[in-house]
């Protein structure tokens, strides 16, 4: 995106609460359902990944893997017989500077129940931290999943990243990430697979947006080194971007960015999904049947 246009256009793209004027409505239902399910599904919250500011995940356990006691899976581990599930690592938006894993676990049920283990980490929020220092804390997060989730009956060669906004971009600086550069033990494609809901792929827009740039504070250094369409497109896997029609025309032109910078055989899909704005996409993800939700499962049970 060639930025050219004025702070106040920044602003207006950029602001989708104020696009979507009930937008609360969906937050509140999300941090409510979200505390139902910690409730009422197996789960482990709170693992701590690293020992820096909010590193720690939760994790959701495929229905298959479920112990015995309701809401409890034994850390020494599951039984031999069953077999490992897929892994989704699900990254949460709001703009690198709101929001939290625990407003997000209503985005596990549907999938545990297809046979999935769902991981939500959570991160630093800027402007305590840097957007480049929230993407390292997800690659720590993601090498833990690796080096750890078969405890849950999670299968470390089959993990798949997602994410909203803030966390689509996330989920394809996963894809972007030399794994063996930061761990020598870690596999190259220790991402499979990437779908970016809503997702923003590169930064100097958002710099320009005085909305945004009061917490996020980027600098051209900081957009250079975490701008996912300004990087080498990734040596494999496949990163799904999906963006909602009534979003706005910034948002629209991310989803076509990252299939024409990384081109099609890394980025098959840039779909916009009618009908759905900016929260309402999260709301599709998490519903049985939704072609979103069909597209998330599809996508770790190795069917694009």
């Amino acid at each position: 995106m060639t930025p050219h246009h004025s702070p106040d256009w920044y602003d207006r793209m950029y602001n989708n609460r104020a696009l979507v004027p009930d937008f609360a409505n969906y937050l509140q239902q999300w941090t409510r359902d979200s505390e139902a399910v910690r409730q009422t599904h197996a789960c482990l919250t709170d693992l701590r990944y690293g020992s820096g500011p909010n590193e720690n995940l939760d994790i959701f356990t495929a229905a298959q893997h479920l112990a015995s006691a309701p809401g409890h899976v034994p850390q020494s581990g599951l039984q031999s017989n069953l077999t490992s599930s897929p892994v989704l690592v699900f990254l949460h938006g709001g703009y690198w500077r709101a929001l939290d894993k625990s407003d997000h676990s209503f985005v596990a049920p549907s999938l545990t129940e297809q046979g999935l283990t769902v991981v939500v980490p959570n991160y630093a929020l800027c402007p305590a931290v840097t957007i480049p220092q929230i993407v390292m804390q997800m690659v720590k997060a993601l090498a833990w999943v690796w080096r750890h989730i078969g405890t849950w009956g999670g299968d470390a060669t089959r993990i798949h990243v997602a994410g909203h906004s803030a966390g689509g971009h996330l989920a394809a600086m996963m894809m972007a990430c030399d794994w063996r550069a930061y761990a020598p033990d870690l596999p190259p494609d220790l991402v499979k697979s990437a779908l970016a809901v809503s997702g923003l792929y590169e930064l100097e827009s958002m710099r320009r947006s005085p909305l945004l740039q009061e917490a996020l504070r980027l600098d051209e250094e900081q957009v250079l080194k975490a701008s996912p369409a300004w990087l080498p497109a990734p040596a494999q896997g496949a990163l799904h971007s999906v963006v909602g029609g009534l979003e706005s025309e910034a948002f629209l032109a991310h989803n076509q960015l990252i299939q024409d910078a990384w081109g099609p055989e890394r980025v098959p899909t840039a779909q916009v999904l009618p009908g759905l704005h900016h929260f309402s996409m999260m709301n599709a993800f998490a519903t049985p049947g939704h072609a979103l939700n069909r597209q998330v499962l599809a996508l770790c049970q190795g069917k694009p």
